[in-house]
């Protein structure tokens, strides 16, 4: 960690750019294992490799946004009405998205199976198309 006071900050022409405090300046230096490591990762995120796989989150994160802030999800009916509350909302807002998309507009491709249920298929266990349908 680097201290400067404020005599020392106050006379230096790149100030603007460093900080905006009136005070002294304090500047930490992570170990060199973590600054690798922030580097490495860094460079990873600037592949299309990594940003096709942060799409995925980002339309989850922008969904539940969506919630908390335009659906008032942050702000509950009570405990017991707070389920009911979160899958009726759930539901206007699929209708609402429904009713944005254009007719001419293709479907989108079935997901992919996930490695559970690619690993019942090699094996040939059937599988239910439901949780909802299990034990029945």
């Amino acid at each position: 960690m680097a201290r400067f006071t404020r005599s020392q900050c106050q006379p230096c022409p790149d100030r603007p750019r460093c900080t905006s405090s009136s005070g002294a300046r304090n500047v930490g230096f992570p170990p060199r294992e973590l600054r690798d490591l922030q580097r490495r990762v860094r460079a990873e995120q600037q592949t299309p490799e990594w940003k096709a796989r942060y799409e995925v989150r980002f339309g989850v994160e922008g969904t539940i946004n969506e919630f908390a802030h335009g659906h008032g999800m942050r702000r509950c009916r009570g405990r017991p009405k707070a389920h009911l509350q979160h899958v009726l909302t759930a539901i206007a807002v699929n209708i609402e998205r429904l009713s944005n998309r254009s007719a001419t507009e293709a479907t989108s491709s079935p997901r992919p199976p996930t490695a559970f249920q690619a690993f019942l298929d090699q094996q040939g266990i059937p599988r239910s198309k439901s949780c909802r349908t299990l034990g029945t």
